[in-house]
């Protein structure tokens, strides 16, 4: 998985990945598609929907399962 981490002003956190997609778990689990969507919808910059893309195409059931998937991602800057 290769994931946009590149520099400071790039880097995307944990914080800034809940913010964006913690609507996407009001209904139910989430899926990659899902939480693509939420966070376009939040507006999420070019950086973070990259991240979302490159998670693997399964249901989430809950925000915590992301970050098995992305243990690179840091929880803040």
């Amino acid at each position: 998985m290769t994931l946009a981490l590149a520099t400071d002003a790039t880097t995307v956190t944990r914080i800034e990945i809940a913010d964006h997609v913690e609507p996407a778990f009001v209904a139910g689990p989430a899926t990659r598609d899902d939480l693509l969507a939420a966070a376009r919808t939040a507006g999420a910059r070019p950086a973070l929907l990259a991240v979302l893309g490159d998670l693997p195409d399964r249901p989430y059931a809950e925000l915590r399962q992301l970050w098995t998937d992305l243990p690179e991602v840091p929880i803040t800057r």
